[in-house]
């Protein structure tokens, strides 16, 4: 019995009508896997959609229920893809720190690497849950190509398109040409707009991919998108709980160090 395999365009332009016809007819196929997305087991005898990780120099494919993520390509970077196929052949372990390398286009504002802690967790805007990301770095960040004292990381962003926070119950607005990079289930890397004809370049991105809750993931999954807020170092800290998340965040949005933007979902 032939597969319930679906394969986009772009994934077959990908890999050739050889190899296409390969997976249709069942030949390179799995009876089971495990989903991209939503990480519970799946058969290829129920609709299955064909996902395919492309870095630089690697391309890995995995499979996902089709109710959970269309046939698609999934860009990321090589190190990311590496990573990912550690995880499908079960060599990966342990849970990811919340850091990542400080953000593009800013610098620490003394001699010590500030870099961006990451917090993952649900905000109830109005009446519905989001899926949030808390970004705070581990000290001041000082503008490109100066030194010495004084944190731009606020207004760093703001000049990125980042909005100021003055109300916790509205939805941040959309910020164009910014997304979160999700591959393999877990959590990857903000990216931001990169020149005219490029691909996007990452603002942070993990070590090693983060892992989110099955709650955090099912959420971005139906919305497809991910609430990113930013606070300067000391404002947020690293909540263990999301209401406390939520506390700290009021906090400060009430005393204007908050900013925060929608970004859509990228990968799965």
């Amino acid at each position: 019995m032939s597969p319930m395999l679906d394969v986009s365009d772009e994934v077959r332009a990908e890999i050739g009508d050889a190899e296409a016809a390969k997976l249709l007819a069942g030949e390179t196929v799995p009876d089971r896997f495990d989903c991209t997305s939503c990480r519970t087991p799946g058969s290829t005898e129920d609709r299955t959609s064909t996902v395919l990780f492309v870095g630089s120099e690697t391309a890995v494919l995995a499979f996902a229920h089709a109710g959970c993520v269309p046939s698609q390509i999934v860009k990321v970077s090589e190190e990311q893809i590496q990573s990912a196929v550690r995880t499908i052949s079960g060599e990966a372990a342990g849970a990811a720190p919340a850091e990542a390398g400080a953000a593009t286009g800013a610098a620490p504002a003394d001699d010590r690497q500030a870099v961006l802690g990451v917090t993952c967790g649900q905000v109830l805007i109005g009446d519905q849950l989001h899926p949030a990301i808390v970004v705070e770095p581990t000290g001041p960040i000082a503008r490109p190509g100066t030194t010495g004292g004084g944190d731009e990381f606020l207004p760093l962003l703001i000049e990125a398109g980042f909005m100021p926070v003055t109300d916790m119950g509205k939805k941040p607005a959309q910020l164009p040409g910014w997304s979160v990079l999700m591959a393999m289930g877990k959590l990857h890397a903000v990216l931001q707009p990169a020149e005219e004809g490029q691909q996007p370049t990452s603002w942070w991105q993990a070590h090693q991919p983060l892992p989110v809750t099955d709650e955090w993931r099912s959420t971005a999954n139906k919305s497809n998108s991910v609430v990113v807020y930013a606070a300067p170092a000391g404002s947020i800290g690293q909540q263990p709980r999301e209401d406390l998340m939520r506390d700290a965040l009021d906090q400060a949005a009430g005393r204007g160090v908050l900013v925060a933007a929608t970004m859509p979902l990228a990968g799965t």
